[in-house]
């Protein structure tokens, strides 16, 4: 049996917020083993492009991800919610290895098993090049600090 985890759906505004604010840490913390555990053991994703299944194919992909996009700060924010499912938009800040700066933005939709894992979730990324002295994610790697703006503070 898969482990719950709260909050719970059917969702209202409040444990909707708990949900998005509960992914982005894990997507902070670049922990793909805990973060895979969000998710049930097949969840199905469609990440840009590239078509997952299970969470080994979820921890797999997110190694490459962070191995790929350094200094990786997101930033989420609940856009739509219902019952078992929950849209969000995003953005994240990340360079590569020869030190050029993206901030890529996106949307998701995720719906949820009544034990509180994601059984999909459907991304749609599209990255834009900035200079690093555009960067507007300025917090130590790891949990954004509550006091740091969200999307819609930052004009995003």
């Amino acid at each position: 049996m898969q482990e719950a985890r709260a909050p719970f759906p059917p969702f209202d505004l409040d444990t909707a917020k708990q949900k998005v604010r509960a992914a982005e840490d894990g997507w902070n913390s670049r922990d793909a083993k805990k973060v895979c555990l969000a998710y049930t053991t097949d969840s199905v994703w469609r990440n840009r492009v590239q078509e997952l299944q299970g969470r080994e194919a979820i921890v797999e992909f997110l190694e490459s991800k962070w191995a790929k996009e350094q200094q990786y700060r997101l930033i989420k924010e609940l856009w739509s919610y219902t019952d078992n499912r929950i849209a969000v938009r995003f953005a994240y800040e990340w360079c590569d290895e020869q030190e050029n700066w993206y901030r890529s933005y996106g949307n998701e939709d995720w719906e949820f098993n009544e034990a509180g894992l994601m059984l999909k979730r459907f991304a749609c990324i599209n990255d834009k090049p900035i200079q690093e002295s555009e960067r507007l994610f300025h917090w130590p790697q790891g949990r954004r600090p509550d006091d740091h703006p969200g999307l819609s503070d930052l004009g995003l």
